[in-house]
């Protein structure tokens, strides 16, 4: 013989708009940006210029000629993974900065020869676009 609880429509009801509420409760809470110890995202700004990465993406307030071959970088920092891979951490992002062959073998991103205090420096600017 089998059983067959139902519960009553209301209680249904309940539980569903209670899940909606936790889950919508996040929403719209920024959270903090991330920092890159030891960065400076004037700096990091400049060095997008300077290495001429406007070739590649749109980045807001960098000059140049907006590209297309790569994303845009508007919003960077609420970005949850680099190269559609990666998660976007101070670490990862320097690295990735640093030497994007090295992680990616074969994508795109050249690698451009910047430092790793360079990267650092356009990682804390890229952080800053949200």
């Amino acid at each position: 013989m089998r059983y067959h609880f139902i519960l009553p429509a209301l209680p249904r009801a309940a539980c569903l708009a209670g899940l909606c509420l936790a889950f919508l409760a996040g929403c719209g809470k920024q959270e903090a940006p991330r920092q890159v110890s030891g960065g400076d995202p004037a700096r990091g700004q400049r060095l997008m210029a300077q290495y001429q990465c406007t070739a590649c993406h749109a980045i807001p307030e960098v000059p140049g000629t907006p590209g297309n071959a790569g994303p845009p970088l508007d919003q960077f920092g609420l970005r949850s993974y680099i190269a559609g891979g990666f998660p976007n951490t101070p670490q990862q992002l320097t690295a990735w900065l640093d030497n994007p062959q090295a992680m990616k073998p074969g994508t795109a991103m050249p690698d451009l020869g910047v430092s790793p205090s360079e990267a650092r420096d356009m990682a804390a600017y890229l952080y800053t676009l949200r």
